[in-house]
């Protein structure tokens, strides 16, 4: 391997558990959770410690060697994939919660903790852990923040980067950084560890993470609504905003083309009858010895008179809420039933949500006829989810649902991503988000961070540094 000038040194300093070579290095590691094709690295790095990563780092750097970074490998943009020539730096095996600190409701874990077990941590606690994603099992709280995920409660809880405290992260040349602050006023300088969450692995590599927790969820009632349209919707959450402040935990909105594909291809049995145009399902986090039912249904009670709301369905007990959440979760059943499934993530300004998505369907309609296109998400915070319904990988009407879509993004002042990333797959349409000027300002940061541009290079950023 004569093409690999970093290898003698990296057998110098890692026996063979922590350095993976050709046959040894697992398939998972050759992809993510995108649809990018699988390429297996030159080389796998498994470290197990911060000091690990940083010799491991200090050595590449030293040669030029380009590093790509992966967590849980659930990523969807493709960030994850790693090119031929690239060493794959995995922090699986630095996984554990190590502190729970109940004075200052805070949680230090190590990167390579899937977010499961960290929410465990703070439930055994006593406390809450705000970020939740449908990949807890799997996605690792280091990747949450290295791509600032966002996920079902982000209209209570913020996105990943609301709940740092503090970081401690790896630079390209080694160099440590440690800033594993548990204090919610620290107001000393540049904020980098909020710099490094969202730069999906460009900047620094983040091997622990402080995030502050929250109290515990009492009760949940959960409530799915028949509407006419997305304006509904609006109206909808705004008088639950008004009636339960701060206690919204999800407000999840699917338009029809989704239920009806979740009936007639996944087979679910759909709440509704005639199908809605638009369907809601909420989530409250309400008072332990709140009368659920009555509280939601008193607070909705004009907007039922007025039509508003068509229908509801009140989940009486968990199974009942576990059903409804089938039908929202229903995106994932797809491949089970023959298709692959092109999943595009977006923001769309809620005043103009209404028609951008009406627009969206009648341009997908007239570009691919005979792809269905279903349209989803957390909606409330501006993300919704495009996926049409393609015959296998090499489908080539891919590269027309993304143009669709983002000439939709670009039209009604939208963003390419809402909360999956740039990664590989989107860094040809960030300027549709971003402007010349924004762009060469993070190229900036970047060449001042990783001046050789080893780190993920290819990702985010038009060009590579």
């Amino acid at each position: 391997m004569s093409d690999f000038p970093a290898l003698a040194d990296l057998q110098a300093a890692f026996g063979p558990e922590t350095l993976r070579l050709a046959a040894d290095i697992p398939e998972r590691n050759w992809v993510d959770c995108s649809l990018e094709p699988p390429c297996r690295p030159r080389a796998l790095l498994l470290p197990r410690s911060t000091e690990e990563v940083s010799r491991a780092l200090a050595i590449c750097h030293a040669h030029g060697q380009t590093v790509v970074i992966q967590g849980g490998l659930t990523g969807l943009a493709g960030g994850a994939v790693p090119g031929p020539d690239e060493v794959a730096l995995s922090l699986e095996k630095m996984r554990g919660v190590e502190e729970v600190d109940l004075k200052a409701r805070s949680l230090t874990a190590l990167a390579g903790t899937p977010l499961e077990e960290v929410q465990q941590a703070a439930e055994a606690a006593g406390l809450h852990c705000g970020i939740d994603l449908g990949a807890r099992g799997s996605c690792s709280i280091g990747g949450n923040i290295a791509t600032n995920a966002g996920g079902n409660r982000v209209i209570r809880y913020g996105m990943a980067r609301a709940n740092l405290l503090g970081l401690e992260a790896v630079m390209a040349d080694g160099t440590v950084l440690r800033h594993l602050n548990k204090m919610q006023k620290n107001n000393t300088g540049y904020d980098w560890p909020q710099l490094v969450a969202g730069s999906e692995g460009t900047l620094a590599v983040i091997t622990r993470v402080t995030l502050s927790l929250h109290a515990p969820v009492q009760q949940i009632g959960t409530v799915a609504l028949s509407l006419p349209d997305f304006d509904a919707a609006l109206a909808t959450l705004g008088r639950l905003q008004t009636h339960f402040p701060g206690q919204i935990q999800c407000f999840e909105v699917m338009w029809k083309p989704f239920m009806t594909a979740a009936r007639d291809i996944v087979g679910l049995t759909l709440p509704f009858d005639p199908v809605p145009e638009v369907m809601a399902l909420v989530e409250l986090d309400l008072p332990q010895d709140a009368d659920a039912g009555d509280g939601i249904m008193t607070a909705l009670e004009d907007l039922f008179a007025e039509e508003v709301i068509t229908d509801a369905v009140l989940a009486t007990s968990q199974a009942q809420a576990d059903k409804l959440w089938q039908l929202r979760e229903s995106a994932v059943e797809y491949r089970a039933h023959g298709y692959r499934m092109l999943g595009l993530d977006i923001s769309l300004p809620l005043d103009r949500m209404r028609e951008a998505v009406e627009t969206l369907h009648a341009d997908m309609d007239a570009a691919l006829p005979d792809v269905p296109v279903i349209v989803f998400g957390h909606a409330a915070d501006s993300n919704i989810h495009v996926c049409a319904l393609l015959t296998g990988p090499e489908d080539p009407r891919g590269a027309e649902v993304s143009r669709v879509t983002y000439d939709i993004v670009a039209r009604y002042a939208g963003s390419v991503s809402a909360e999956h990333g740039i990664g590989r797959h989107k860094r040809p349409y960030l300027h549709l988000s971003r402007s010349a000027e924004q762009i060469s300002a993070m190229s900036l940061l970047r060449r001042a961070w990783d001046p050789a541009g080893i780190l993920n290079p290819g990702r985010v950023l038009p060009d590579a540094v």
